[in-house]
């Protein structure tokens, strides 16, 4: 999974969830193919993705979901 890929998705289902369009920054996490996205905004919030090669848009938007709408 490439970072610029990681971001498009992650921006695309903010906007999804009504987040508008909040500050995205992507860093990796502390293992492999683990991936830390800080959302800003007035509510910031950290999102800690599992994504490495073979993993699907879907499955990546799915794991934005339910953490964002658990928090």
């Amino acid at each position: 999974m490439q970072l610029h890929d990681l971001e498009r998705i992650a921006k695309l289902a903010l906007r999804e969830l009504g987040a508008g369009d909040p500050p995205v920054q992507i860093s990796a996490g502390s293992q492999p193919d683990r991936w830390r996205i800080e959302v800003g905004g007035h509510d910031p919030v950290t999102l800690n993705i599992r994504a490495g090669s073979g993993t699907t848009p879907q499955f990546i938007r799915e794991q934005i979901f339910t953490q964002f709408a658990g928090r």
